[in-house]
């Protein structure tokens, strides 16, 4: 079994709010690119993540990773950071950065890719709604 390539896949699920601003643009502009998603209240989502690991099979565990392990890597760095929190106020990631879908995959990509072994790939899909999704990284 050695030289096999397989992928796992964790899906997890977290709620947050956000409020998607600009704070270079008037109100008008951020109202105007932003719609809804601007409300100075802020709004949520209920976000699906699935963490996508790519490697080789362990030929003596059979295992590509111990699913354990990544349950437990995306618990700390991921759903304990953001899990019921407001992106904009409660988190260091986005003081700075809108947290948009594609801001918000990135950065997780970051937190999970620093503490993953380098011999994985990993892939991030986010789940805004059921209908809009983003995936980080790309090929192109």
């Amino acid at each position: 079994m050695n030289n096999k390539r397989i992928t796992v896949f964790r899906k997890e699920h977290f709620n947050a709010a956000h409020r998607l601003n600009n704070p270079a643009w008037s109100v008008e502009r951020n109202k105007a690119v932003f719609g809804l998603c601007n409300n100075d209240n802020f709004h949520g989502h209920n976000y699906e993540l699935i963490v996508q690991v790519s490697g080789e099979i362990d030929p003596e565990t059979g295992y590509l990773i111990d699913l354990k392990i990544l349950s437990d890597l995306i618990k700390e760095e991921v759903l304990n950071r953001f899990d019921h929190k407001n992106l904009n106020l409660d988190t260091q990631e986005f003081k700075h950065l809108n947290p948009t879908a594609e801001n918000i995959a990135v950065v997780i990509y970051d937190l999970i890719r620093a503490k993953l072994d380098e011999r994985y790939t990993l892939k991030i899909r986010l789940y805004e709604t059921e209908r809009n999704f983003v995936e980080y990284p790309t090929e192109w």
